[in-house]
């Protein structure tokens, strides 16, 4: 994600971090060359002239500008979700670290060091385990990174499942170990319900990022938008060539932006989990995680907020 001031004045059209313009360069550039070309043949093409009025391109712009935004505005809903369902997901892992240190009676103290033997402890790392393991899943990635918040058993048997699997493993200790509480009489029964409804906001959250991950928008419609919107801008140097003259490519290269533009946004905000500069800060928001649950354990040696490189959070 970017994060940095808007900038004013002429360095808003400097700014290449974060902008579409990068994934469009080449559309774009053949594009204008395209206009530059029929400018110099006055829209002539194997010395046939090539007539084209305004009025196609007035009927078919609005409609394309109109459907573009509709999907855009899809897209960005879906980029929302996610970052709601992530903003959930750290309300609940919060919720869940004062549950356990609230309502588990043991008779030791808190002990962030002692996650062998103390159950609270085990359940808050794994807490943040879970976090970073739907991170991993979501874009695809396989790490050793759960492995600092798990027991060394508890990591052994998870590294054997697939990483796509790991975050459903975790819930399932995680609701072996709060059985267990309740059998030993560490916490009352009523007060297990409450945070095992935690546990399943959990789930929920999870299991809503991987509805988002796993279906695309349909791949009709956006096949549709983006030939229309490639058919509009290099058909339309031949219906303003003999109107703005000169000034063709220049008239162009700006709708051509525009609508090119539209579209690479629009396939970049509908998958918002990815590494791109665009999307969701995955990293920052675990780390925010692992700040929050650790602090509340009482450790004082607390890793540092993610900060943005280049101008981007990942």
């Amino acid at each position: 994600m970017i994060v940095r001031e808007r900038p004013a004045g002429f360095r808003l059209f400097l700014i290449l971090r974060g902008s579409v313009l990068q994934r469009i360069r080449v559309s774009l550039a053949v594009n204008t060359l395209l206009a530059v070309l029929v400018t110099l043949a006055h829209g002539s093409l194997f010395s046939v002239k090539i007539t084209l009025t305004p009025i196609p391109f007035t009927l078919i712009g609005l409609p394309l500008a109109i459907f573009l935004g509709f999907r855009n505005n899809t897209a960005y809903a879906r980029y929302w979700e996610g970052r709601k369902l992530w903003g959930e997901l750290v309300i609940q892992a919060r919720t869940l670290t004062r549950q356990c240190l609230g309502l588990i009676r043991l008779e030791q103290p808190v002990d962030a060091s002692g996650r062998d033997s103390d159950v609270r402890v085990r359940m808050v790392h794994r807490a943040i385990a879970y976090a970073h393991a739907l991170r991993l899943q979501l874009r695809d990635q396989d790490s050793a990174e759960l492995q600092r918040w798990l027991t060394a058993q508890e990591w052994d048997a998870l590294r054997a499942r697939p990483a796509g699997r790991r975050a459903d493993a975790l819930m399932q200790s995680m609701g072996q170990d709060l059985g267990g509480c309740v059998r030993r009489g560490e916490i009352d029964p009523c007060l297990a319900a409450r945070l095992d409804g935690t546990l399943t906001g959990m789930v929920a959250a999870a299991a809503s990022c991987e509805r988002i991950r796993h279906t695309p928008m349909p791949f009709s419609y956006a096949l549709l938008l983006h030939r229309t919107a490639y058919m509009y801008c290099f058909l339309l140097p031949f219906g303003l060539v003999d109107i703005t003259g000169f000034m063709t490519p220049f008239v162009v290269a700006i709708v051509a932006y525009t609508f090119f533009g539209l579209d690479a946004l629009g396939d970049e905000l509908e998958e918002p989990f990815g590494l791109e500069s665009n999307d969701l800060p995955l990293d920052t928001i675990c780390r925010g995680i692992e700040i929050s649950l650790l602090e509340a354990l009482g450790e004082t040696e607390l890793p540092a907020p993610l900060q943005p490189v280049n101008y981007q959070l990942t």
